[in-house]
């Protein structure tokens, strides 16, 4: 049976997700003609009819749903190995390292140092929240600092520590007075939500994620401390996060019945590369805890 070509499977995806040719051939940049012979071609090659055109509207088959499905990660691997291949065709292409700005850079930093005699040519990528699974699967970069919840579906992953985390509170508050909490003495209060956090993610920052109260949305953690110093919402951070931010108009207390923080390594799964191994066994070595 003839393969479909990649530039096949990319209209089909712009087509599949629209279902409408018109609003397809605009994103994709060409006229609808040319489209819809390009699906027909493919369903010619496939053997199968992907769209259901007896209706009103476009719509999928079983087999359209199918191929759907299928089709992302095949075209995401190949958008992977085409900058793999780019970068490692560069002069400067050395091993890419992505982490979030805080307790990750701060780990990262320890291990880059140790690493600056054998992998001279390590580069860092500071990335936003959330991204960094995503810039490892997308070939943007070869390995992460990645702090649970996330996605690791096409990933291989190292746990390096483990620790608590606390709330932060404003000096003020009620609460404050107390030794140690519990998730529900924080019910009904805001907390900070992560820009570009998902339903996982947000849970996850939650003490009640069966019952959450929204608070300001926050970029980083310096924006977060000054959401929880004014008094807008109780947060939930890294103890070491704690720790390294003593002020006077937040404080921290234990939660002793929230799920603690993680940090792992993560990488492209079945990866090879040497230097990408020398990577991992530095940082599993010096995962003591930020």
């Amino acid at each position: 049976m003839p393969e479909p070509e990649i530039r096949e499977l990319r209209y089909f995806r712009a087509v599949a997700e629209d279902l409408n040719i018109t609003r397809a051939a605009e994103r994709l940049g060409i006229a609808q003609p040319p489209l819809s012979r390009a699906m027909r071609q493919l369903e010619h090659r496939l053997g199968v009819d992907l769209f259901d055109r007896s209706g009103p509207r476009l719509g999928l088959t079983a087999a359209g749903e199918t191929l759907l499905k299928e089709s992302g990660p095949v075209l995401d691997a190949l958008d992977s190995a085409v900058r793999r291949t780019q970068r490692a065709g560069q002069s400067s292409g050395g091993l890419v390292v992505t982490a979030k700005p805080g307790v990750a850079t701060e780990v990262l930093h320890r291990i880059v140092t140790e690493l600056q005699g054998e992998l001279p040519g390590v580069q860092v990528v500071v990335s936003g929240f959330g991204e960094q699974a995503d810039m490892v699967r997308d070939g943007r970069a070869d390995v992460a600092l990645v702090s649970r919840p996330f996605d690791d579906h096409g990933l291989e992953t190292e746990l390096l520590y483990t620790e608590p985390r606390v709330a932060a509170l404003p000096a003020r508050h009620e609460l404050a007075a107390r030794e140690v909490l519990a998730a529900d003495d924080l019910a009904g209060i805001p907390a900070p939500r992560w820009s570009r956090a998902d339903v996982a993610e947000r849970n996850y920052w939650s003490a009640r994620p069966d019952d959450p109260v929204d608070g300001p949305i926050v970029q980083d953690s310096s924006q977060l401390l000054e959401v929880v110093a004014f008094g807008q919402a109780v947060a939930l951070v890294p103890q070491s996060m704690a720790e390294r931010n003593i002020r006077p108009d937040v404080v921290y207390r234990p939660v002793a019945d929230v799920e603690p923080y993680q940090m792992l390594v993560v990488w492209p799964a079945g990866s090879r590369s040497a230097d990408l191994a020398k990577f991992v066994e530095v940082a599993v070595r010096r995962s003591g805890g930020p």
